[in-house]
């Protein structure tokens, strides 16, 4: 009967699966979504070293709370890093490795092309140790070198008309310097950066000076240890640089590990907040629901009268009712969760392809819960009208008109 009810009010019971439609296809197709962008942005952090800690010039108030790289700025122009900082720091237990690093941007040329692009100057002895960054041919630096070269793989193929190979001489500065290695495509804004040993790279980027940094790395023996050894750096830093006030600060103490865990934090929250916007329309669909449902007791009340009448319980009356409102919660359940699953492809699509790099679509637990959510908002909205179609009186229901 339920059904029957369902099937024979039919504009009336599709108007109100709509809302209901709307509803989880908003909330499903956002979560979904989100849960992709959060799968991409772990990839992405996933190849970050969480043990890493980055030291540089400058200090602002408003970086103090914040340790990702690149977050705060430094407001005193005249600070520098130096060996003397680097000395101050091999102390500490916590240090597996720690190296300062230069960079500037310079003339590179090759076959009679020029571009303007980013150097590095690492420290050999423990660059290959502490980074990331793996290659597609040759290697990385080593101890013995000086005038060579490791490049990014945009810089190899794709800045200059012919491809770089190992072994091949670019020109920096008017100096000649020599490929060792071309790094794997990272994605991560590395791909036309030039990293050399440090003692090659003063010698060609334009200010650098022999044992001033623009940064120091340093490498934590464990993910563990990194929120207390970012504190014991800052503490030995001020005390090396003879700071005696937090206002007097020139330097910035970032840990990557907290950038990351910032990132997953704002993407949850970020997910959670629209998805919460999307119930609203969930909201607005139970409404409906409710309102679709007391028009139905108010067309059926003599019918409820004559069930009543011939021996039905108002436990059946009820239970008619409730399932004619989970039907409909069902029904927009359904097609709700199949508009989210083109939603989410959609949004990804639109965004730049397959974020997760995997299946990208709706996952079956999130479908269920949808369905779930479809049908208990069915429930508790047709609650109230089934309860007052179950309490009416035979005779009375028999009465109106």
């Amino acid at each position: 009967m339920g059904l029957n009810m369902l099937v024979h009010s039919k504009l009336r019971s599709w108007l109100t699966i709509i809302g209901i439609v709307i509803g989880v296809g908003s909330v499903v197709g956002i979560i979904s979504l989100g849960d992709a962008m959060q799968a991409n942005v772990q990839s992405k952090l996933s190849d970050l070293d969480l043990t890493t800690i980055t030291i540089s010039p400058g200090y602002t108030k408003a970086s103090s709370n914040m340790h990702g790289p690149g977050m705060g700025g430094g407001t005193s122009t005249d600070a520098e890093l130096t060996k003397d900082d680097i000395n101050a720091l091999r102390g500490l237990d916590s240090i597996q490795y720690i190296e300062g690093e230069v960079s500037g941007r310079e003339g590179v040329k090759y076959a009679g092309q020029n571009a303007t692009l980013s150097i590095t100057g690492v420290d050999p002895q423990v660059w290959k140790y502490m980074t990331t960054l793996k290659t597609q041919s040759g290697r990385l630096l080593e101890p013995a070198d000086k005038n060579v070269a490791v490049i990014g793989s945009d810089v190899a193929s794709e800045i200059y008309d012919q491809n770089i190979g190992v072994n091949q001489v670019i020109t920096i500065n008017g100096k000649a310097v020599r490929v060792v290695g071309i790094l794997e495509e990272e994605g991560m804004g590395g791909d036309s950066r030039i990293y050399m040993p440090i003692d090659g790279a003063v010698d060609l980027i334009t200010d650098a000076k022999k044992d001033v940094y623009d940064s120091i790395s340093v490498k934590a023996r464990s993910e563990d240890q990194v929120d207390e050894l970012t504190t014991e750096i800052e503490k030995k830093l001020m005390v090396s640089r003879h700071i005696n006030k937090e206002d007097d600060r020139d330097f910035s103490v970032t840990a990557s590990k907290s950038l990351a865990d910032s990132v997953t934090e704002m993407m949850s929250s970020m997910t959670l907040f629209l998805g919460a916007i999307a119930a609203v329309s969930l909201l607005v669909g139970a409404v409906g629901i409710a309102n679709t449902m007391f028009t139905s007791v108010l067309e059926k009340t003599k019918e409820i009268g004559t069930m009543k009448a011939i021996g039905a319980k108002n436990r059946d009356i009820l239970m008619i009712f409730l399932f004619n409102s989970a039907m409909v919660g069902l029904v927009g359940g359904i097609l709700g969760v199949i508009l989210g699953s083109f939603v989410s492809s959609g949004l990804q699509m639109m965004m730049g392809g397959n974020m997760t790099g995997g299946g990208g679509g709706v996952s079956f637990s999130l479908m269920l819960e949808g369905l779930t959510l479809a049908v208990l908002i069915g429930v508790i909205s047709g609650v109230v009208p089934a309860y007052r179609a179950s309490k009416l009186k035979p005779v009375d229901a028999l009465r109106y008109e």
